[in-house]
């Protein structure tokens, strides 16, 4: 049992960690506090990107509409998210780093799909689904040069703030923040500002810092946007509801 508990704390803790605080019993040590935090945050943040996007997908499965939605937007996002998960994989940084990615890509492709499908291109959503997890085979195999990995997570940081500049200049042109879930806004802001901090303790690398420093900024806007348009958005709901009583 001891040697159990041992190895699941060794999965979040390093062996220098697990002897300052369970030999040493030195619960005070700075470096290790920051080491233990990050890699804490950093599964935290995994896990909860298993279901980030969830809400935003039963959403339009539930109203059968991605009204609202830029799908240039959702494409630009899905770039960014795998040039950063991808570039991780081949420089190996630690999974706790950035394992949130595979997740995000998946649940992202699935409303990529949901747009085009609902947007009255079907035939599109399958050719997307099909030629999406090719190209990310692609990328992590081996044969794509570092460098190009390494470029594209450069161009990341453009491409979030065109890719969310796209989504506030729709929600502003419609008044609405239209399909877009509250709940998975609200969760992608903190899980980018956590990342922050984690980034800087497991990677050191300063294009990833800048990168989530950059969708922080993004993240945050949308998050504004949605506060914004609350009321907006309640109101839309009440008045489409008037005419199906009135229908009735």
């Amino acid at each position: 049992m001891g040697d159990f508990l041992k190895g699941l704390l060794l999965s979040v803790l390093s062996e220098k960690c697990y002897s300052e605080y369970f030999v040493k019993y030195n619960f005070l040590d700075e470096p290790c506090f920051k080491s233990t935090l990050s890699k804490g945050l950093g599964i935290g943040i995994i896990a909860g990107s298993i279901l980030v996007k969830v809400p935003q997908i039963l959403k339009i499965l539930g109203s059968k509409s991605a009204k609202g939605i830029n799908i240039y937007g959702v494409y630009l996002e899905l770039f960014a998210i795998t040039a950063n998960f991808t570039y991780s994989y081949v420089m190996k940084f630690p999974f706790s780093a950035w394992g949130e990615g595979t997740f995000l890509a998946l649940q992202t492709a699935i409303i990529a799909a949901l747009v085009l499908h609902y947007g009255g291109s079907p035939m599109q959503a399958g050719i997307f689904l099909s030629a999406y997890p090719a190209l990310v085979s692609t990328l992590v195999s081996g044969f794509t040069p570092v460098n190009v990995l390494w470029n594209m997570q450069a161009v990341n940081v453009p491409i979030i703030v065109v890719a969310k500049a796209i989504q506030v200049i729709t929600n502003y042109r419609n008044g609405s923040t239209g399909q877009l879930s509250a709940v998975t806004c609200f969760l992608l802001f903190a899980g980018s500002v956590a990342r922050i901090f984690t980034s800087i303790q497991e990677t050191g690398d300063q294009i990833i810092i800048l990168t989530y420093c950059v969708s922080t900024v993004a993240n945050g806007a949308l998050v504004f946007q949605l506060f914004w348009y609350w009321n907006a958005d309640k109101s839309t709901s009440s008045k489409n509801k008037n005419k199906k009583k009135k229908r009735t």
